[in-house]
């Protein structure tokens, strides 16, 4: 059940603050950053199927390795490495590749990532241990 609980509780931060940070906190800036790049409406499939598994590697890589020694603070460390690496990827090879995106959104994209991962992966942590 611990796992179950692990990905529910990371799953719901995780979606939580990521759909405040990009139609509300963050929107502007990508618009007035990246706006010729974005879609009128995002694709959802694909949206869909890297929160499920990015949410996975945060239970797998940051959670349950935090729950098995019980530190609150490997889940918060682990979950911003995870977060620098996997958004560091994204945002350093769309700077390298793409005509139009910036460093700046680059900087902004992986600070977001580091966080968010971060504090989805502590919260999954804390709600968790409630069911332990």
């Amino acid at each position: 059940m611990t796992p179950i609980a692990a990905y529910v509780g990371t799953a719901i931060v995780f979606f939580g603050l990521d759909f405040l940070w990009l139609t509300v906190l963050g929107i502007g800036f990508y618009r007035s950053e990246i706006g010729a790049l974005l879609l009128d409406r995002p694709n959802l499939v694909p949206a869909a199927l890297f929160y499920l598994f990015y949410i996975a590697g945060i239970v797998g890589f940051a959670v349950l390795p935090a729950l098995n020694a019980q530190s609150w603070l490997l889940a918060l460390v682990a979950g911003l490495a995870l977060g620098l690496i996997a958004y560091g990827t994204y945002d350093m090879t769309n700077l390298s590749t793409l005509k139009g995106w910036t460093l700046s959104i680059s900087l902004i994209d992986l600070a977001w990532g580091g966080f968010l991962s971060a504090t989805s992966a502590l919260a999954g942590y804390w709600l968790a241990r409630l069911t332990l």
